[in-house]
């Protein structure tokens, strides 16, 4: 059984898997469940985040429900091939802030028999494709897009709205700088200036 094991793992295959969608549609939840059954299955498991993700914690992802797994914060997708050595699952937090290298690197781990979990935003405040992740989408076997609810009208939300003026691309925030709102709101939203500095 153990020799019929390890034969597998030499020879298994490695694909890619995106979880997208706005802020608060549960991605970093979906993300620590997918990591955590692979754990359990005794596969050799390894979280990575962007640097600058310091929201909840310097070490930890955590979701918007509190749950939380160990990961490594790296300054570029470059670092990843070479601290995912003898990892089976690599799961990528936060994707969107990741650079334009990301993708390849995801092909690269894929491409040598590790299966690869990540999770971001996919449009950013204006309703934009976000960094990396278009391409991570594209080249994907599996792509999951999870919503939350509008915060005005109660139907799915796959638009993180922000509600203050900042025009900075990356603006780490949470309840107090987005909204999650459907289309029709989101539109509508835009066309109100922010009330907000």
């Amino acid at each position: 059984m153990f020799l019929e094991r390890a034969a597998s793992r030499a020879q298994r295959k490695g694909w890619i898997e995106v979880i997208c969608g706005s802020m608060f549609s549960g991605k970093t939840e979906e993300l620590i469940r997918r990591l955590r059954r692979a754990e359990f299955a005794k596969q050799k498991v390894e979280i990575f985040k962007p640097g600058v993700d310091t929201r909840y914690d310097e070490v930890l992802v955590v979701s918007h429900d509190s749950n939380r797994i160990r990961s490594t914060p790296v300054p570029s997708s470059s670092n990843l091939l070479l601290l995912a050595a003898g990892i089976e699952v690599v799961g990528i937090d936060e994707a969107q802030f990741f650079d334009d290298g990301l993708p390849s690197v995801c092909e690269q781990l894929a491409n040598s028999g590790v299966r690869v979990i990540a999770a971001g935003l996919d449009m950013d405040f204006q309703g934009r494709p976000f960094g990396p992740m278009p391409q991570l989408m594209a080249i994907s076997e599996f792509t999951t897009k999870v919503h939350a609810i509008c915060m005005h009208c109660g139907e799915l939300a796959t638009f993180s709205h922000r509600t203050t003026k900042s025009q900075e691309l990356v603006l780490l925030g949470e309840t107090e700088s987005y909204v999650p709102l459907c289309r029709g709101c989101f539109n509508a939203a835009r066309a109100v200036p922010t009330g907000n500095p």
